[in-house]
């Protein structure tokens, strides 16, 4: 069974930053796609089972961005 979690990153301004944030999500353990929507901030992830909010915040500092709060 996959997990889908939409989060919302703050600072992407452009292609390079979309592929930055993909590339560190995709590298957690267990996640399955990562789609990023530029325009809204949106980050939906899939994943095999949830992911810990702190390793997707860690993933998404890694990329220089910032995940908003909920």
């Amino acid at each position: 069974m996959s997990v889908t979690s939409t989060y919302t990153v703050t600072g992407m301004t452009c292609a390079h930053c979309v592929q930055a944030v993909t590339s560190e999500i995709s590298e957690l353990p267990g996640v399955d796609a990562v789609e990023v929507d530029l325009a809204s901030g949106a980050v939906t992830v899939t994943s095999a089972a949830p992911l810990a909010t702190e390793a997707v915040r860690g993933a998404i500092d890694e990329a220089g961005y910032e995940l908003a709060d909920a």
